[in-house]
């Protein structure tokens, strides 16, 4: 009897630990992860997006696609006029909840 007390409790004890040490190390992690910079390889990539971003901002699309991916996008689009017919394909659709 008091031995099933007693695993009973440790039981809960341990629970509430690890709930506790599973929280304090998430915390920690993303304390931690503001605080440090960013390693060389991260800077690198996060970077490289963001200079993506300005040259298709500033191509207006994809950048340095040439006239064939133009042309496969072209012939995309046409197909799926044909099979679901009339609309700007390109843009997201409205919807209107009544």
């Amino acid at each position: 009897m008091i031995l099933h007390q007693i695993l009973h409790f440790s039981s809960l004890f341990r629970s509430a630990v690890s709930i506790h040490l599973r929280r304090n190390i998430g915390l920690s992690a993303i304390v931690f992860n503001k605080a440090k910079e960013l390693d060389p390889i991260q800077k690198l990539f996060v970077d490289k997006i963001r200079e993506y971003n300005t040259k298709s901002k500033q191509a207006g699309g994809p950048v340095d696609a040439g006239p064939e991916f133009q042309k496969e996008i072209n012939e995309s689009l046409a197909r799926l006029q044909r099979a679901y017919g009339e609309g700007d394909l390109t843009k997201f659709p409205e919807f209107k909840f009544e």
